[in-house]
């Protein structure tokens, strides 16, 4: 039985001799499987519409794979289908294969010659779909006064809103979503029932008589009487309020970015005290003047995806945006993607009609904050109560709906530089779109490590990274975790056959994957960090063949037991071989050195033979002299190759950021400050290299502890430091070290790789994402004749660690009876 109940009759075979007789071509059947992204896209109305138009005759459905369908008619017709079917997928489809097989014709019902059939269950081998930004049809009709929708907080179609946030089970259909507490009224589902209409099977359709609605609540949960809430979150917005705003993955905190005393309000009350903030903006011209938008920053923050992305600041960026990224050379910013935002602005504007105000050059540049609602380092706020609970003494009210999201989703951060587009942060818009892995393998669950966790599932060749957790720092994220791993299971329906984590035993997300790995009765492999940075690169790139890599970052875990983070590895299937690091400095004070870069500082000093310089340059610490003391004595300074540290201890040498407010924010001023020099001469001798596989940068290190003592008191002291009151000469001293750092890698990796004939080069770890430094170093190993490879399709920061555990877990022998 086929899924329209009919069966192949004699009528069939009468028709075929007919056409053979009359010289036409028999009609021909085909079975066609459909893989990818091809739920809640608009693929079984386009493949239907697509049927109609050609004539042809047969039926699509859904099921827990993809899309199965039957086509039926001339060869020649059928032929242009499938390539069509190829060729011209609805803008939101991803097709990943397409399986045709041969079917025997059967009879046609001359009343419905082709259907859609409903959706057929199973076990889930089928994409889940991002959340998308709304799309220029919609657009059209929200800002249409005739529209039944205008002006509807919720509208969408098949080829934009959410789908990732509103999904708690596939297939893809309205029950498995949180519009199932919604029944559509008759204009809906007419919509809904008709495969020629925009909206035919859009799961969130819905309008202001059926659908999702706006509240806006004090602080404390009681409503705010207002005829029209959007009007009113501006009215409050414009006075110089902080708004909590329900999106699509969960809350933003809202406030105008021009009003300083707003701007300050939000970090005050977010702990944030000088971590950058993003701004949201309704079109590009209301970002002229305030930063540099290339061709494809402009269509990265056009696309559906909508991330936030790095954009170079202009001469006035901070004069106009006070306090929203202070000291650093980029501003994050992204355009309005749901209808709520559009509202907002649209508001702002004067409620012009249509879309024409969206790229007038005269409309109206409000520009907001716009910076995920959550107290500092916990999980994203998603429901109302939640939200009341825990944002109360952040905002000044609530803008609130009754659609419930499912699942936690942040905004992604992107930046373009060396080799393209790279992630910061991979989650809406791209979450979980699976990357394909070079070939099949055994599933896998990966935790991840501590800082910026993710996790990622593989299922055959396919690796689906979840979206940013966040750090492990607290219990509520912890939590966050162990919930986005049982929704992924859930969803794909995957009984992981092997665990990956990290070494580090004392990283909760290692801890889960034993505890984990026990309750499924599967193996545990864990995965050198260093490792996992590169085997993500490996994966992403398809790279089978062994691979030198260059992991560059903070610190993870050795399997010496001391704390790496410059390591040139030979990696290879499921093995690594260390064959090079850089020097090791001493880590004054363990983790604190990561926090209070004047320590790496010192430590830099003490290894130079410079240790009776510590108290006089850091007079504002009060720790400065038990901190030599400590140094001479070795104790409690473990000794770390880290890359990331020898940039702390430059910017704490050049006393730019004694004392870090947020995680990497010296190498971003140093960087910052490098951008704005421009190109320099690398130091002739700012290196050494040791035993042919040990790069030594002190050279470097005394060259800056110098510049310092001639730059004097212009330098600031304070243990908060001030990008403001840094020498006018450090700009060049940041530029300095950057071409330095270039031409010093360049040197120590080339002779390595030449013995080893590897010519191609896998680079990742947090200071990948340095671009005055990669496009240095990516230039002079093109110029060498090496293969560069980077990350692109997951973040090269720990946020990347997931996959890369999960390709070597893949890989790994397993020794039987676990």
């Amino acid at each position: 039985m086929n899924p329209q109940g009919l069966t192949p009759g004699r009528r069939a075979g009468r028709n075929g001799a007919a056409a053979a007789i009359a010289g036409k071509a028999l009609p021909i059947r085909r079975r066609v499987r459909v893989r990818g992204q091809v739920q809640g896209v608009g693929f079984r109305p386009f493949v239907h519409n697509l049927a109609v138009e050609l004539g042809l005759a047969g039926w699509v459905l859904n099921d827990a794979a993809g899309v199965d369908l039957e086509v039926q008619g001339d060869p020649e017709i059928v032929e242009t289908f499938l390539h069509r079917l190829n060729a011209e997928p609805p803008p939101l489809a991803r097709v990943d294969a397409v399986e045709i097989a041969r079917v025997a014709v059967e009879a046609i019902d001359p009343a419905h010659p082709f259907r859609i059939a409903p959706s057929r269950a199973g076990a889930v081998r089928t994409g889940i779909t991002p959340d998308a930004a709304v799309c220029p049809a919609c657009l059209a009709e929200l800002f249409d006064p005739a529209d039944r929708r205008y002006r509807y907080p919720f509208i969408n179609c098949t080829h934009c809103g959410p789908r990732y946030t509103l999904t708690h089970a596939l297939p893809y259909d309205r029950p498995n979503t949180s519009m199932a507490a919604f029944r559509q009224c008759p204009p809906c589902q007419r919509e809904y029932d008709d495969p020629a209409d925009r909206r035919f099977h859009a799961q969130p359709n819905a309008c202001p008589d059926c659908g999702p609605s706006l509240a806006l609540l004090q602080p404390d949960g009681s409503s705010i009487p207002a005829t029209d809430p959007i009007a009113e979150t501006v009215r409050r917005l414009r006075a110089g309020e902080i708004l909590a705003v329900k999106g699509l993955g969960g809350f933003h905190l809202l406030c105008d970015a021009r009003n300083a005393a707003s701007v300050a309000r939000l970090r005050a009350r977010k702990h944030r005290e000088e971590k950058p903030l993003a701004v949201m903006a309704a079109n590009l011209h209301a970002l002229e003047g305030l930063v540099e938008i290339g061709a494809p920053e402009n269509a990265l923050l056009r696309s559906r995806d909508r991330p936030i992305v790095l954009l170079r600041k202009g001469r006035g960026c901070d004069d106009a945006l006070p306090g929203v990224a202070p000291g650093l050379a980029w501003l994050g910013a992204m355009l309005a993607y749901t209808p709520l935002h559009y509202l907002l602005f649209h508001e702002a504007a004067g409620r012009p009609p249509g879309v024409a105000w969206l790229e007038a050059e005269d409309t109206d540049r409000w520009l907001l904050v716009c910076t995920s609602a959550n107290p500092g380092g916990e999980p994203l706020v998603i429901d109302n109560g939640e939200a009341v609970r825990r944002l109360s003494g952040i905002a000044d009210a609530l803008l609130v709906h009754d659609r419930d999201i499912r699942v936690r989703c942040d905004d992604s951060v992107v930046r373009v530089g060396a080799g393209g587009a790279a992630f910061l942060r991979r989650a809406r818009g791209y979450t979980p779109n699976a990357i394909r892995l070079p070939r099949s393998g055994p599933s896998v669950l990966a935790l991840g490590a501590w800082l910026k966790n993710t996790l990622c599932v593989t299922r055959g060749d396919q690796a689906f990274l979840s979206q940013h957790i966040g750090d492990l720092d607290n219990a509520a994220t912890c939590r966050s975790l162990h919930e986005t791993a049982r929704h992924l299971l859930d969803i794909l329906e995957i009984r992981p056959e092997r665990v990956a984590c990290d070494r580090h035993p004392d990283f909760y997300s290692s801890q889960l994957a034993a505890a984990m790995a026990d309750e499924l009765r599967v193996p545990l492999i864990r995965v050198q960090h260093h490792h996992a940075h590169l085997a993500a690169v490996q994966a992403e790139h398809g790279l089978d063949e062994p691979v030198l890599g260059i992991a560059m970052d903070g610190v993870g875990l050795g399997d010496d037991g001391t704390p790496w983070g410059g390591e040139l590895l030979r990696v290879e299937g499921a093995s690594f071989e260390r064959r090079g690091h850089l020097a090791p400095l001493a880590l004054p004070g363990g983790d604190r050195a990561a926090r209070e870069p004047w320590r790496m500082a010192a430590a830099a000093l003490h290894a130079l033979g410079r240790g009776a310089e510590i108290p006089a340059r850091f007079p504002d610490q009060p720790f400065a002299a038990q901190l030599a003391e400590l140094l001479e004595r070795g104790t409690a300074s473990p000794r770390t190759t880290s890359l990331g540290r020898h940039f702390d201890a430059a910017a704490g040498l050049l006393g730019i950021r004694p004392v870090q407010r947020f995680e990497g924010q010296a190498a971003m001023l140093l960087e910052g400050l490098a951008e704005r020099h421009g190109a320099a001469d690398p130091l002739p001798q700012g290196w050494r290299i040791e035993s042919g596989h040990t790069l030594d940068l002190r050279p470097l290190l005394a060259w800056l502890a110098d510049f310092a003592l001639e730059a004097g008191g212009r330098l600031p002291r304070s243990a908060t430091g001030n990008a403001a009151g840094i020498s006018a000469d450090s700009p060049h001293a940041a530029a300095v070290f950057h071409a330095t750092l270039a031409a010093a890698l360049a040197d120590w990796i080339q002779p390595i790789a030449e013995t080893t004939g590897i010519r191609g080069l896998a680079f990742s770890g947090g200071c990948v994402l340095n671009q005055v430094l990669m496009t240095d170093l990516e230039r002079r190993l093109a110029m060498a004749g090496f293969r560069v490879y980077l990350p692109r399709l997951a973040p090269a920061n720990d946020g990347g660690l997931s996959l890369g555990q999960a390709w070597v877990a893949m890989n790994a022998e397993v020794r039987p009876g676990r």
